[in-house]
């Protein structure tokens, strides 16, 4: 990483734990129960947040992968993500198109999981996740990216809790990179 994109890395951690971390008790999309809460949408839905995390997971995908042509995930987590991403691609002159891969298909219209731009089959595509627990959201993208004939590139997170889901998604053959983890969080685990 740059000395510039260390300075924004470290600036979109400080956003997080400003904005975003909660020590409380909730109930994960997963259904784990937890002392601490991330809602990155809180900081990704900033104009700062969203630069800042297009910028990092850009440079982040293109490193590990620059033959990817897009970035999605599974809404609503995802997609100001893919979109933070597809906006500093355009800046950076390397475009990547953003797409949204459904919880479920609506009983209407087309009948598609993946929304965005017409993807060619084969195209290489990166996977975007907030918050990475159990690693259910990000699997479950890249199953419905390959079914509609993608190469999923690999795994691209915000926050990994170190909770499994790392181990789940490189168990099923993908690589998983988070800019953050529950270190970066919780005194204790430092």
């Amino acid at each position: 990483m740059t000395p510039s994109l260390d300075n924004d890395r470290q600036r979109l951690l400080d956003l997080l734990r400003a904005l975003s971390f909660e020590r409380r008790k909730v109930t994960l999309a997963s259904g784990r129960e937890s002392d601490f809460y991330v809602d990155c949408k809180r900081t990704s839905l900033t104009a700062e947040g969203h630069w800042l995390i297009g910028r990092l997971l850009l440079d982040r995908i293109l490193r590990h992968d620059p033959q990817v042509t897009a970035v999605g995930g599974l809404t609503l987590g995802a997609d100001p993500i893919a979109s933070a991403v597809s906006m500093a691609s355009w800046l950076a002159a390397r475009p990547l198109h953003g797409f949204l891969v459904r919880k479920e298909v609506k009983g209407h219209g087309t009948g598609r999981w993946i929304e965005g731009p017409a993807l060619q089959p084969g195209s290489r595509v990166a996977i975007v996740e907030d918050v990475v627990t159990t690693g259910g959201s990000g699997l479950k993208a890249c199953e419905k990216a390959e079914g509609a004939g993608l190469v999923v590139s690999g795994v691209f997170a915000l926050v990994d809790r170190l909770e499994g889901g790392r181990e789940a998604v490189e168990a099923r053959g993908y690589r998983l990179e988070s800019l953050f983890d529950r270190g970066d969080f919780l005194e204790e685990v430092r």
